[in-house]
């Protein structure tokens, strides 16, 4: 913290800190033993004070809410920027970048908008599928990133798997090619590249020619429309 930091970003950042720990502690439940606590705190805190300083406002969003994927993202980047990570703390934290990316852009569309009228059954439906998305955003990861060759293709499944897990990933990814090809063209593209060909998302989505903000939109789009065709549900 700076001398600059103003009364407000100071309550704002004190009173969130408890969020910092709640978020280190269920990234390294997700991560593993392989990164340290403490390390997921620091990278926090300072998501945290970076949320208390740009936080507007004017948006209408509560800045817990707003801070949970600041302080999120903090933890994830400082985790990607540490050398010599097991291969296995990769591919989580790659899954769990994707998951957070569903999760950030769907709250960024609901939060600062009125509620819309719904029973009680409609919120518990919409949550369920938002919990789907960001599992399905989470397994594709993960057995995509098993079975990358150090090329980047996908050449098999992982090989540490049991015969029956290695069968489950392989028909898993079969039927995620098939429906990625159900998908409108630029959805489709956007989600095979980033996940069946390894690129980053950000340059798969600079290569577009999208905003971050509009390609993190049509990656929950796509992904909720994944969700859907492997869960057999119809629109």
């Amino acid at each position: 913290m700076e001398a600059r930091d103003s009364p407000e970003i100071l309550e704002r950042f004190h009173g969130a800190l408890d969020l910092v720990d709640i978020v280190a502690r269920q990234i390294r439940r997700s991560l593993g033993p392989g990164v340290e606590l403490d390390d997921l705190v620091s990278y926090g805190r300072e998501g945290l004070l970076d949320a208390a300083r740009r936080f507007d406002t004017s948006r209408g969003v509560p800045f817990r809410a707003y801070a949970n994927f600041r302080v999120r993202g903090a933890v994830i980047d400082g985790v990607r920027a540490t050398a010599r990570l097991p291969r296995r703390v990769h591919e989580r934290l790659r899954a769990l970048d994707d998951a957070c990316r569903v999760s950030e852009s769907a709250a960024e569309d609901t939060l600062a908008a009125p509620a819309p009228p719904g029973s009680p059954a409609d919120a518990e439906r919409a949550l369920s599928m938002h919990l789907a998305s960001m599992a399905t955003a989470m397994a594709i990861g993960l057995v995509a990133e098993a079975g990358r060759g150090e090329e980047g293709e996908i050449t098999s499944v992982d090989t540490r798997s049991t015969p029956e897990e290695a069968l489950g990933d392989a028909e898993l990814l079969s039927r995620v090619r098939g429906a990625i090809e159900t998908l409108p063209k630029e959805e489709a593209e956007l989600v095979r590249r980033h996940y069946l060909e390894g690129e980053r998302f950000d340059h798969v989505a600079t290569d577009l020619g999208l905003s971050k903000s509009w390609a993190s939109r049509l990656h929950t789009r796509a992904i909720g429309r994944l969700t859907k065709r492997l869960r057999g549900i119809t629109d």
